[in-house]
């Protein structure tokens, strides 16, 4: 019998990896990505879901309407993007887990109401269903040109977000549970910033027994007390803040007090944005999910996150029995930037869908020398096999990215 190279199996550091071993009951379905983002949502206890359909996020919409009403939840249809936002805002501030999905024009129209519920530590999770641009572009073709907007996804600066992406239906399903559970203990919008592909494919699907509640799902709590935040503190698992039930907070755009009205003093701004940007800073290690394969010999290391991972870590494979001594960096996290994975001093191949380069920024800065950080851009169609070992060929033994058609690699 053939050996596995252990070099060569991957490294999954995510928390679903343990929740598939809990969760032993359930059904085998054949689904799409958007069907496992919805039953995601549900098995995480959310009961609100208020959006605009825009494709291809719009199946998220359509099984939200018919899933919620059977769990108590409530659908609503809203007129734009950013009411549905501020929707999903005001029913999680009255004690209900929420949800919204959209594709890159909607999601920045978003960012008024996304920048409100950072403010106002407010937990509700948004799905981005990433199509190619500019602006509306091609509504069929993936794209990840939101790899920016998701981390500064309102005006003003002053904080941090919390952003994931899956790159298979199966991952999408607990990643959403992930993001539910991580929206509940930072107190914080989650961005699940996924992409036309892993959304509208179809593919194998384990949805664990709905009768038996998960263990591992992260329950509402509610804040009934002041303060509105914890001044000087970057703690974990405070409780959300909750109206309605004789807590009397005021809910603000503006810098506000501890207990949660509107102030125009620096020592509030400082408190308030010490909490904003450290909640998340401190609590980096919490937040590592990605997967490795590879890293031990390689001398050249492909870097790519969602559906286009899949291709590239095909790639590596490929580049490997080319005698090329490859590895491979999927980012399950995309912010906080895990800048720990790029400290080893090799050359990188950064694979995304787009021209002008995101992540690429973020892998030359985070890495020893930049200048060892290739770039291999790539619109609309997902990078091949043959494409992606034949750059981490060139890239091992000539030092460059060889021209190849659709391929940029200027940055």
């Amino acid at each position: 019998m053939a050996t596995v190279d252990p070099a060569l199996l991957p490294n999954l550091v995510a928390p679903w990896s343990e929740w598939e071993r809990r969760a032993t009951r359930g059904r085998r379905l054949l689904e799409a990505g958007t069907y496992a983002l919805t039953e995601g949502a549900i098995a995480a206890g959310c009961r609100v879901f208020a959006g605009y359909p825009i494709t291809p996020a719009t199946d998220i919409a359509e099984y939200m309407s018919k899933r919620l009403p059977q769990v108590g939840g409530y659908y609503m249809q809203a007129e734009d993007e950013l009411a549905g936002m501020h929707m999903c805002a005001g029913a999680s501030l009255g004690g209900l887990k929420a949800m919204t999905a959209t594709s890159g024009p909607g999601y920045t129209l978003m960012h008024d109401a996304y920048g409100w519920a950072l403010t106002n530590e407010i937990p509700l999770v948004v799905v981005d269903a990433m199509r190619v641009g500019p602006i509306s572009g091609i509504t069929g073709a993936p794209g990840q040109g939101e790899f920016y907007v998701a981390r500064y996804c309102t005006h003003g600066g002053n904080f941090e977000t919390i952003v994931l992406s899956p790159s298979s239906v199966q991952e999408a399903f607990w990643l959403t549970i992930d993001a539910f559970n991580l929206s509940e203990r930072f107190r914080t919008p989650v961005t699940i910033l996924t992409d036309q592909v892993v959304s509208d494919m179809w593919e194998d699907l384990f949805v664990p027994d709905s009768t038996e509640p998960l263990d591992f799902v992260v329950p509402r709590a509610l804040n009934l007390s002041m303060p509105f935040y914890p001044v000087g503190s970057a703690a974990l698992d405070v409780p959300p803040n909750v109206i309605g039930h004789g807590t009397g907070v005021c809910v603000s755009a503006y810098t506000h007090t501890e207990e949660g009205y509107d102030i125009e003093e620096m020592e509030a701004q400082w408190a308030q944005t010490y909490r904003l940007v450290n909640k998340i800073r401190h609590h980096r290690a919490e937040l590592s999910r990605y997967e490795t394969l590879g890293l031990g010999d390689a001398e050249v290391i492909a870097v790519a996150y969602g559906a286009n991972a899949r291709t590239v870590k095909t790639g590596v494979l490929e580049a490997r029995r080319r005698g090329v001594r490859a590895g491979f960096i999927r980012l399950i996290t995309l912010w906080p930037f895990l800048d720990s994975l790029f400290e080893r001093d090799a050359r990188y191949v950064v694979c995304e869908l787009n021209y002008d380069g995101q992540l690429v920024r973020e892998v030359m800065r985070a890495a020893p020398d930049k200048r060892n950080v290739h770039f291999m851009g790539k619109s609309a169609e997902l990078h091949t096999v043959a494409e992606v070992a034949t750059a981490l060929e060139g890239v091992a033994r000539s030092g460059r990215v060889p021209e190849l058609p659709f391929i940029w690699t200027e940055v």
